[in-house]
């Protein structure tokens, strides 16, 4: 369940969603270079480059129940 706070935000820098998630940081970003995270579905760009977890895509993800 996403908390109070992260409901508001739907997408959040990767730090943040280590700790709404569980997962580590590096753990994230190697789905992202894997591309078990798919730009623009779990994860975007954010205009200063930093990536952000979409809130949303990750819990479709989840709930897909595969990588």
């Amino acid at each position: 369940m996403v908390s109070a706070p992260t409901a508001l935000a739907p997408y959040v820098v990767l730090k943040k969603a280590e700790e709404i998630t569980g997962y580590t940081v590096k753990a994230m970003e190697r789905k992202i270079e894997r591309g078990e995270w798919v730009e623009g579905r779990e994860w975007r760009k954010a205009p200063d480059g930093r990536r952000l977890l979409s809130v949303e895509g990750y819990r479709a993800w989840v709930e897909r129940g595969r990588a």
